[in-house]
């Protein structure tokens, strides 16, 4: 039987979200039903209000999440009833040539749920990032569900679903750190910091976090940079290429998106060194480099979505390094609010003072 919940709902562009009663049906085949116990208000919930992303409105937002499955569809064999899960936004399908050549975390064929869950008079919600999960319940397509320990933190496991998992990923998964290299991340919020972490755990020598606002850059000390650059007070790439011995760092990770930090990152790089763009750009953004810097100093320029992660590879293992007390997820979350404070949250946000605010039910 469909039940009906309380979501955070954003109705037109750049509104204030409110929360409005949903339905959620009962999960078709190959779909589950999860009790959501925490979600982090990620920016790319704010970029959904704005109709950054598209203007499928309305949304029900949310999609940083963690939970327990409480009822699946048929042909469900991935989760069942009681498991505590963390929701992904990349369900793969097995089949397209990616996941056929052994690459499933290059997915090209990604889905969600089929049904959709509704306002009360019938009105289509569009899910956060196939999600949704500002809400008591969502509705998923089972393969975004990732089973792992439940003895974690709701609030802290949750944020692998997107931010924290970005930026390791960034790091280990598509930077390929490796033990002994230097590493520069150029954004310290909640991605980059995590790209911090993850350069860490991967045994980098020479961790440098750059960024404009002292506070990250402490945040950034705190999770295990070994040196950070103001970049209002110097210029990135001199200071770099200090700090590494006048060559510059062997990956530089840019975790804002833009095309200032963009070519900072490039030329802050070793020859032959890598470049990780995790940061998101917008459309119209564009960059212009010498095609001769980009033949000369070889290397490579790496795209990051989603820290090229595999859900069902990655997350029980980083909650396992978390449980352990390797990794500490609890960093990034700066506070704990409830349902209806999601709104001061994106407000918070401009303010640059939080990793995450997370919504815990």
């Amino acid at each position: 039987m469909a039940q009906q919940v309380q979501g955070v709902i954003a109705r037109a562009k750049g509104e204030p979200v409110r929360i409005e009663t949903l339905v959620v049906p009962d999960p078709g085949p190959g779909e589950a039903v999860v009790k959501v116990q925490a979600c982090g208000v990620c920016h790319t919930d704010l970029h959904y209000r704005e109709g950054g992303i598209n203007d499928d409105f309305p949304f029900l937002l949310g999609h940083e999440a963690a939970g327990v499955v409480e009822s699946v569809g048929d042909g469900v064999t991935e989760v069942a009833p009681g498991d505590f899960v963390i929701l992904n936004w990349r369900a793969v399908c097995g089949q397209c040539r990616a996941c056929l050549r052994g690459s499933p975390q290059y997915c090209f064929a990604t889905h969600n749920a089929k049904q959709k869950m509704t306002l009360t008079d019938g009105t289509e919600l569009s899910p956060a990032l196939g999600i949704g999960a500002f809400a008591e319940k969502t509705l998923v397509a089972a393969g975004q569900c990732t089973k792992v320990d439940p003895a974690a933190s709701p609030a802290a496991a949750g944020l692998l679903g997107c931010g924290v998992m970005a930026g390791i990923g960034a790091a280990i998964n598509t930077g390929n750190v490796g033990r002994g290299d230097s590493v520069a991340v150029i954004g310290c919020g909640g991605v980059g910091n995590a790209a911090v972490v993850g350069a860490r755990l991967a045994g980098a020598a020479k961790i440098i976090a750059v960024d404009i606002d002292d506070k990250k850059l402490e945040t950034a000390k705190g999770l295990g940079a070994t040196h950070t650059v103001n970049s209002r007070a110097a210029d990135p790439v001199e200071a770099v290429r200090e700090l590494t011995g006048g060559n510059g760092a062997d990956v530089v990770i840019e975790a804002v998106g833009r095309p200032e930090t963009y070519e900072q990152a490039f030329y802050a790089r070793d020859l032959a060194g890598t470049v990780v763009l995790v940061g998101v750009p917008t459309p119209e953004m564009r960059i212009d480099l010498p095609l001769l810097d980009v033949f000369g100093r070889g290397g490579a320029l790496k795209s990051s979505w989603y820290g090229d992660c595999l859900p069902s590879r990655d997350f029980p293992m980083l909650i396992d390094l978390y449980q352990q007390g390797r990794l500490d997820l609890d960093a990034f979350v700066t506070e704990t609010i409830a349902l209806a404070d999601v709104e001061k949250a994106f407000e918070r946000m401009h303010h640059g003072d939080v990793l995450r605010s997370v919504v815990v039910f």
